[in-house]
Formats: structure tokens, sequence, C-alpha cells
């Protein structure tokens, strides 16, 4: 009787809790940098193995049976992006519901948090919606008992609210941020550029696209061949990106990509001959014009710069000076069939994020992965209004910017073009321009081209053996397509397991 009152109900000191916590401006910031930690970073480069341009290298990859065409439910790449992006949609949900007990000092600065958090969710959303389809559109913090009741949002519903949260948080940030990294009013409208797009809302996407370019903020990096460079980093392209430092949050992006020869790297997605094939010769013909000047016994020879700017071919030069060269029988390390089995299989490496800097701690990079840039932004806008056929000199202008950056200087288009010409010009744009940045997989979704690029073997380079031209062609790993299931993932077993009320998508 003689104890103080409620001696032992006491604040823990081994974390924070929430009775204390939401205080200053100060806390609202650091709860925001913690959302920023469930954006997308080095495993972009993965997606484009899923797609006519890439292969994952290791058969042992999980992402192998998704290629196959093999996957079921079950799949652990599945539940760790439906997952790890309902996490960040919940810590934007309990941010907006606490933000509002803080004293605030400084108001700008608290509703451009908001408004970050809010472009935040719309991004976790429009992956959610792109690999899942109609998933659970959840706005608030929910308890383990109502999340067992949830149903799936139809799509239509889900753009809605995304559109809507952009233009919000769009109203509430400012053009620039004086911390590297943070969302703008130019990544909203970005983000709803692209949303757009993939909903087939042409309109809104060109006028988001639009937006974007009114800023007068941003412009092509001068030199495609450094853009994915540490001295590039924060350039005037980049629109948003995930931020990464060595040591302190770094990634793996070396050590998962680059050549087997470079510090013994393990490349997880290696090239396939679609995205070599894809680039143009110098002069703007594809190589498959009898007039375009191809010699296919120097297949990489001539071609647009992008080519060995992106990727890399037997000759090139390589970040640790030696030169690259993957043919059968050469004694490299990165030769296929040579023995080593982290070399490439298709004779190709991604040039992407490959730098010097790695060669000494390949699992360590600093690198900045980039998640949206000003050439996307123009493509955007000249493929949306390409498709509501409002097709006039700023469609040109916007696919000409791109391909005559400075190192890079392709041919303009031709005018008069028609509608369908435009189409695959724009395409083409898209897959030679922002390979290996996770974007092409859901292109040949929503293009619904997906069944007629992906099933097949995969083929490699063209090299000459014993003075015949030689095709590698991988049969032992054949890709399969089914359009009635593969435009969309499963939602994961174990989540329809815990809530019956989630159906699963069709034919998983």
């Amino acid at each position: 009787m003689a104890c103080r009152e409620n001696l032992l109900v006491t604040v823990p000191t081994d974390r924070i809790s929430s009775e204390i916590y939401w205080k200053t401006d100060a806390d609202v910031t650091n709860a925001v940098n913690a959302i920023y930690t469930y954006l997308d970073g080095g495993n972009l480069l993965y997606w484009d193995g899923l797609t006519d341009i890439g292969h994952f290298n290791t058969t042992g990859s999980s992402f192998a049976p998704v290629d196959q065409g093999v996957a079921d439910a079950q799949n652990a790449n599945f539940s760790e992006y439906y997952n790890n992006y309902y996490k960040g949609i919940h810590a934007v949900n309990y941010l907006l519901e606490n933000v509002d007990r803080v004293t605030i000092v400084d108001t700008t600065l608290v509703n451009s948090r908001k408004g970050e958090a809010r472009a935040l969710r719309a991004y976790f959303y429009i992956r959610l919606v792109n690999f899942f389809g109609a998933v659970p559109l959840v706005t608030k913090s929910i308890t383990i008992s109502e999340g067992n009741l949830l149903t799936r949002t139809d799509v239509s519903a889900i753009y809605d609210f995304i559109s809507t949260e952009l233009d919000a948080a769009a109203v509430l940030m400012p053009v620039s941020q004086s911390d590297k990294g943070r969302l703008t009013k130019g990544a909203a409208y970005a983000l709803k550029a692209r949303a757009m797009l993939y909903a087939g809302r042409y309109a809104e996407s060109a006028t988001a696209a639009k937006a974007v370019m009114d800023l007068g903020k941003y412009s092509l990096y001068p030199t495609f061949k450094t853009l994915f460079s540490y001295a590039a980093e924060n350039n005037v392209e980049v629109i948003m990106d995930k931020e990464f430092t060595k040591d302190v949050y770094s990634n793996a992006v070396f050590s998962n990509m680059a050549p087997a020869s470079i510090a013994s790297a393990v490349a997880q997605v290696v090239p396939a001959a679609g995205m070599a094939d894809e680039f143009e010769m110098a002069n703007g013909l594809p190589i498959t014009d009898a007039t375009s000047g191809y010699d296919a016994y120097n297949a990489y020879s001539n071609r647009d710069p992008r080519l060995h700017y992106t990727i890399y071919t037997p000759g090139d030069t390589l970040v640790n000076n030696k030169v690259y060269n993957s043919i059968p029988g050469s004694g490299t390390a990165d030769a296929i069939g040579g023995g080593n089995l982290y070399a490439t299989t298709t004779g190709f490496n991604v040039r992407k994020y490959i730098n010097a800097e790695d060669i000494s701690t390949p699992g360590n990079c600093g690198i900045n992965i980039i998640l949206i840039r000003y050439a996307e932004v123009l493509l955007t806008y000249a493929e949306a209004k390409i498709e509501q056929n409002s097709i006039d000199q700023t469609v040109y202008d916007a696919i000409n910017t791109v391909r005559q950056r400075g190192d890079v200087n392709m041919p303009a288009l031709a005018t008069g073009l028609t509608q369908a010409q435009l189409r695959a010009a724009v395409r083409h744009e898209r897959i030679v321009e922002l390979a290996f940045e996770g974007l092409h997989l859901f292109d040949i979704r929503r293009w619904r081209t997906a069944e007629n690029v992906m099933p097949g073997p995969i083929k490699g380079m063209t090299y000459v053996k014993d003075g015949v031209l030689t095709t590698v062609v991988n049969n032992s790993f054949v890709r399969a397509f089914n359009p009635e299931r593969d435009y969309l993932w499963a939602i994961p077993q174990q989540e329809i397991i815990l809530n019956p009320n989630l159906t699963q998508n069709p034919n998983w």
C-alpha cells in the first residue's frame, strides 16, 4: 500500500514507443524516411529477365519457374513483393493517422512529408496492381481480424485512387527538395503519367507527363554512357531514385549483374538476343532491313551507341579495362561453356550500373538506382498522344529528343508517319532506352505482346565458328507463356489461406 501508484507502468527503454514519438517535425521526417526503404532497388534489373530481352542466368533462381511458365502460387517472389509493398502501405497509413499529433513548427515541411508519403503509397499500389491486378485497397491501419476479411478492389478503382493521391501529393510537395532522393512535385506528376499509361487512360497520362515537362526542371543528361555512374548521381534527368551509400545502406548490383570475369561476380540476369537485335544500325535502320548495312560477321559494329552503353558484347572494354570475350573457347572467365558456372549463357552481360568503384566490394555498392527519369516521361508523353491519335510535332520532338542525346545522336524519325508506325517507333525507343530499368515487363503486359515474344528457347549472341555464323541457343531452358494466366502473377497462396475472401487470379 505504500508503493507509488503506477510504479510498474513504464516507457520501454529498448524501442521508440508511439506514446512518446509523435512530438516534433523531425519525428515526421524520420517516419517518412523509413517508408523509402520499401522502394524497389537493384531488384528492378531482375524483372527484364522475365521478358524477351533478358534471361535468368542461374537455373536455381526462384524466378526461373516464372520464366518457364511453371510457377505456382507458392513462388517466393510473389509473396516477397506482395508483402513488401503492403508493408510500405501500412507504414504510410500509420504515419498519416499520427502526423497531426505533432506540434508543427514548419507547416510547409510537414505538408511536404505528407505529400511524399501519399506519393509513396501510390507507388506501392502501382506495383501491386501491375503485378497482381485487383488487390485490396487499404488506406488505414487495420487489425488482423480486419485483414482476414479484406476483398479485392477493382483495378479501375485502384487507378482512381492512385490518380487522386498523386494529384494531392503534387500540391503538397515542392518542385525541389534540399535532401537528395526525396520525392518532389515532378515525381508525383511522373508517377501519375506512368500509372495512367499503364491504365490506358492516355489523356490523363499525356497531361501528367506534360506537367513534368512544363516544370522546366528536368532535361536529358548529355551522356548516356555515364548516366548510371557515380559521377552522374542526382543529375538533371533523375526524377525519382532510391539512394544508397556504401557501408551504410548498400546494394549488391555489381555482384548480381556484372560479368563473371570481374571480381567473381555472379550475373543473375543476362541480356538475350532480342535485346541486342533491337538496336538499330547507326543510320537508323533496323538490322532486318536489307539496305541497313548490317554485317552478321560483325554483328555488333556500327550500331546505335546505346547498344554498347547498355550491354556488353564481345570486344567491349570492361570497367577493369580488360576486353570482354564471351565467345566459346576464348579461355576467359566469361566464355560460354568454359567451365565457369557463373559465366553468361547468352554471350552478353548487363552494362548499366556496373562501375569500377565497386570492383573491390561488389556486394557493397553505393550507386543510386533510378526509378524514373526524364527520358521515360518524354516517351510516355509521346506514346499517350499516339494512342489517342493526337499526333503533332510535340510527339516527334519528344521521341527525337531521346534519340538525339549528345552521345547517342541517332537520326530523327521521318515525318508523316502513321499511327501504327509511330506506335512501333515509340515502343522500340522504350526498349532500347529503358532496358534493365524495370519497365519492359510491364510494357509487354500492357501491350499484350508477351504471348508472342516470350515462348521458346533462349537465344544469345551470333559469332563466327570455323568460318560459319553460329547463334547461341539454350535449348535446355525453354520459356512458356500462357496468355490465359501469365499476364498477372498469382495472389500468394498464403494470403488465400489466411483470408478465403481473396479470390485467386484465373488459372493459378
